[in-house]
């Protein structure tokens, strides 16, 4: 991981604008332990491009890692509702077995919940 950033982070001072630099140098600086940085880093780039479904994954884990559930909730329903989250999957192997564990748990009880409201209609 300190390798991965330190290329990514000079990818990204020779390329502010590129996203898929920011979100490499944010993996890394996740599996460095940097939680707080990298979601500093995905904040700012999710301000260049607000519809990035990896950003908005990326911000989804980190909020429910944090225990904000509610914030975590809107992250997911706004990934969801652009239509990509063909994002998820890969990012599952960037993530920490018990941070895999918080989301898989995460949006099982909201699918089911979704489920169960539309049963009562």
């Amino acid at each position: 991981a300190p390798g991965v950033y330190q290329l990514a982070s000079l990818l990204v001072e020779l390329d502010a604008s590129d996203e898929a630099s920011q979100v490499l140098c944010a993996d890394a600086l996740y599996q460095m332990g940097s939680v707080e940085e990298a979601h500093k880093l995905l904040l700012l780039t999710l301000s260049r491009n607000p519809q990035s479904s990896p950003i908005l994954a990326r911000l989804t884990l980190l909020q429910l890692k944090k225990g904000f559930m509610y914030d975590g909730n809107q992250l997911l329903k706004k990934v969801i509702r652009i239509g990509d989250t063909s994002c998820l999957l890969p990012i599952m192997d960037i993530f920490r077995d018990e941070d895999r564990k918080v989301l898989q748990t995460h949006c099982q009880f909201r699918a089911l919940t979704i489920l169960r409201s539309k049963q009562e209609d």
